[in-house]
Parts: structure tokens; C-alpha cells; sequence
């Protein structure tokens, strides 16, 4: 990731290294003549050097011993990954001793070009926003005259792991990218699924930690960045800055777990709403659209396209009333002839399923057979069967109008607020359908998707 330059500065004091103005190979680039080697871990003996016999020695001795360098995990997600390795990395710098005969520095300064005299100093453990070549050539396409400000997620943002210098002119850092979710490669492995780019849980200032390690001339350095780690576990952590969650594991391609809500067990978008169920044993979350969709399909289910709502009046249809008389008990008893009371014996228990007389069970087998082929002729009706159980409930309504390709069927046709600061948390419900008569708005109890409480 090599970038261009932005002005150089003047030299820095207190001990921290700085660039400043002056000869560089090539004036339309920060170059960097290192580059970063991801390596497999190595044997003991070689990751340790060999062994001396100085109780004290400096420490760029010990680098010089080492043949490969170990970056321990500086991201700890609160997620899991599957192969469950570390974000350890062993790695070699190349030239290696070009780079480990420069001095190490805790901090470098970076002069601002509208005041010399003044500069921000950048200490290890930063986050800094980065100019890329993309970055440079946006900023250079724009007409004369214009603001040559980037959007900054047009910048690539980086943690600061190790600062070395030869010079005033020769600084560089060696550092650790993170990600716009944009940036993830093609076969990142997000729990059993393969992904590429951005997902719908990923925030509009959300970033991806990583363990891709580069290093870079600090001409590039635009200016710091404040980025936090987002606890998804600390209910009250609300994220107004950059910040991340996930990490990635360049290694293995894989993306840390993150915690998954709702009835639909998918993660949580810190942009979108999320509402937790008032009931002590439950109190767990769900996404917004999800409650949305529930109570929305509930109403419709109930209303359909041509029934208008009105309070206080129960919620059924009318041909429903009807067809809850007595007539499907009374239908139930001829198709069930075992029950039929003998009339030639008094007092006879009417649950009986014994036929007392071998005349009237030959009536009910004729009858059972007119039955049969009255069933091949007559056209079938939507009528529930007789004797069963749901006869007496209300059908919904219109229901067999709805589109099996559509999972919304509501929409176009009702909409819903949850209204949660104003008493007892209920759905503000609009009709937006063009029917005469009923109301056009109401409220409905919002209920838990995974406990079906009222959401108080």
C-alpha cells in the first residue's frame, strides 16, 4: 500500500522523530522501501536468538538476533473465531537490516502545512487516517479552485505499532490496517458462510480490526482518528465515532463472531433501533423491522385489503358469526354414526358406540355411500370440513388473496410507529388504504417475538 505525500514539515524536537522537507526519490510519492512478510510460527531456538551470556544488552542486539519478530495480538474481540487461533503474527521485514539498524521511536511529528511552527505529534497505539493513491487522485480531478477536502472514508485508517527513523527525512511506521466493511476480500469466512464486503450488520462508522500488517512513510499520515471497540455486551455503549467490533484474521480469512439478537438470531446494526422485552425472564432484544413485521402482518392477516378497522368492535367477520352456529355439531353427528342413540331403548347411554339395531346401521351405510359419490360430483367449497375444531374461529381475512412471493403483503397498505415515551409501549397503526368508514389510525400491544408478552 504505497501512498503519496502530502506537504513535508520542518524537524520536531523533544526526541520524537519527524519528516521534514527535503530530497526524496521520487516528489510525487511517500515510498517505502520495506515490506512485511507474514511468517509461519518458527522453532523456538529461532524465535529466541541465540543465547548470551550479558545480563545487559541494547536492544537492538536482540533484534539483530532474531531472523523473524513476533507481533503479539494488540485487537481483542469479544467474539469468537472458529479455528479459534490467535491474532499473534510472526513476520520478517525486508531489508532486515536496513530497518533494524534505524532508531526506534515512541512518537514522530508531523508539521501542518497552513502552520509550520506547529505539528501533531502521533505516539505508538494511534489510529491515523491514511492518503492512499485513490485518495490522491480524487483530490487531484477536482476542477481548479475547489476545496480539496476528502470524504474520510476515502482514507485508509491505521493503528501505529512501531515508529523507526533513520533521519529526519526517513521515518516510517510500521502498522496494522483496519478495514472498511467495503474492503473485506471475497471468501472471508463469517461463521459458516462465506462473505465479501459489506454486510447488513455492519454500522455506517463500523470498522474491522485486522492483523494485516504493512509499514509506511509517515509523509502519508493525514491526521489522527479517535476509533473505540464497541462492547456489544455493554447495553449503554452507544457508538457516535469510528469504532470496531469484529476482527480479521488475515491467516485463516476468517471474521470474529459477533452476538446475534432477535427471534431471527442475526447480529444487531448499531444504526437501526433495537427493543428489549420489559419481561424479567426474557429481557432479550429484537430488531426493530422485525417487531414491525409481526405486528403489520397481524393486522393484515386480520383486515386483508377490504376490511375497514373499527373500535370497539370485536375483531371477526361477519360470514365467520354465521358459520359458528350449531349447523357443523349437527352435520358432525350424521358423519359419525356410532353415536347414534338406539330409540328402541329407554335410558340408553347416548355415548354408547354400540348400534341396537342392525336396521338403522344399514340405513347409515347407505347413507355413507350416497355421501361418497355426492363427493365426486359437487364442486368442493373453501368451507372448513365438518366437525372440525377450527369452525369456530375466524378466518383471516382475504387471506388467500395474498402473493406467496411476498413477504411483506402489508406493505402499501398499512404502516406502524412504536410509540415507547408516551405510557404503555403500543403500535400506532395507519390505514392507508382508501375504504369508507373505520379508522384510519389505532393502536396495537406490541409483543415479544420469543416470549409473546405484551411489551409494557
Amino acid at each position: 500500500m504505497s501512498s503519496k505525500p502530502k506537504k513535508r514539515s520542518r524537524p520536531a524536537s523533544d526526541g520524537a522523530a519527524s519528516h521534514t522537507d527535503g530530497a526524496v526519490a521520487d516528489e510525487n510519492r511517500a515510498d517505502c522501501p520495506f515490506t512485511v512478510t507474514v511468517v509461519s510460527e518458527p522453532e523456538r531456538s529461532e524465535r529466541d536468538g541465540p543465547k548470551s551470556k550479558k545480563r545487559k544488552h541494547d536492544k537492538s542486539d536482540e533484534d539483530t538476533n532474531k531472523k523473524v519478530q513476533t507481533q503479539n495480538a494488540v485487537f481483542h474481540p469479544e467474539g469468537k473465531f472458529r479455528t479459534s487461533q490467535s491474532l499473534k503474527l510472526y513476520y520478517a521485514v525486508e531489508p532486515r537490516k536496513q530497518w533494524l539498524d534505524m532508531t526506534r521511536y515512541n512518537s514522530f511529528v508531523r508539521k501542518l502545512p497552513s502552520c509550520p511552527l506547529n505539528g501533531v505529534k502521533y505516539y505508538t497505539e494511534d489510529f491515523v487516517y491514511v492518503a492512499n493513491e485513490a485518495t490522491m487522485e480524487r483530490q487531484n480531478s477536482l476542477p481548479a479552485g475547489a476545496t480539496k477536502v476528502a470524504k474520510k472514508a476515502d482514507y485508509w485508517v491505521a493503528r501505529i505499532l512501531e515508529v523507526r527513523a533513520s533521519d529526519e527525512h526517513h521515518v516510517y511506521a510500521r502498522v496494522y490496517w483496519m478495514y472498511w466493511p467495503e474492503e473485506l476480500p471475497l471468501g472471508t469466512l463469517d461463521g459458516k458462510k462465506q462473505i465479501a464486503g459489506r454486510q447488513p450488520y455492519h454500522g455506517q462508522h463500523e470498522l474491522i480490526a485486522s492483523n494485516h500488517m504493512d509499514i509506511i512513510n509517515v509523509v502519508s499520515v493525514v491526521m489522527g482518528v479517535n476509533v473505540k471497540q464497541w462492547i456489544e455486551s455493554n447495553d449503554d455503549d452507544i457508538q457516535e465515532s469510528l469504532y470496531w467490533r469484529q476482527a480479521f484474521n488475515t491467516r485463516t480469512s476468517e471474521l470474529s463472531s459477533v452476538a446475534l439478537v432477535c427471534k431471527c438470531k442475526t447480529p444487531a446494526n448499531p444504526d437501526k433501533t433495537l427493543v428489549g422485552c420489559s419481561n424479567k425472564a426474557c429481557e432479550e432484544w429484537m430488531h426493530y423491522d422485525c417487531l414491525l413485521d409481526d405486528v403489520l402482518s397481524r393486522v393484515y392477516d386480520r383486515l386483508g385489503t377490504d376490511i375497514p378497522h373499527k373500535s370497539g368492535e370485536p375483531v371477526i367477520k361477519e360470514e365467520t358469526k354465521e358459520d359458528t352456529k350449531e349447523e357443523p355439531k349437527e352435520a358432525a353427528k350424521e358423519d359419525l354414526p356410532y353415536r347414534l342413540p338406539s330409540p328402541s331403548v329407554e335410558g340408553e347411554d347416548r355415548k354408547s358406540p354400540i348400534v341396537a339395531s342392525t336396521e338403522i346401521k344399514d340405513q347409515v351405510l347407505v347413507k355413507q355411500r350416497d355421501d361418497e359419490s355426492s363427493k365426486d360430483t359437487e364442486t368442493p367449497t373453501p368451507a372448513l370440513p365438518n366437525g372440525s375444531d377450527k369452525s369456530s374461529k375466524a378466518a383471516p381475512a382475504k387471506k388467500g388473496k395474498r402473493k406467496k412471493s411476498s413477504k411483506k403483503p402489508w406493505e402499501g397498505l398499512f404502516e406502524a410507529t412504536l410509540k415507547m415515551n408516551e405510557g404503555p409501549t403500543v403500535w400506532q397503526i395507519t390505514d392507508l388504504r382508501d375504504l369508507e368508514g373505520g379508522d384510519k389510525q389505532w393502536t396495537e400491544q406490541a409483543y415479544c417475538l420469543l416470549c409473546d408478552t405484551v411489551i409494557e
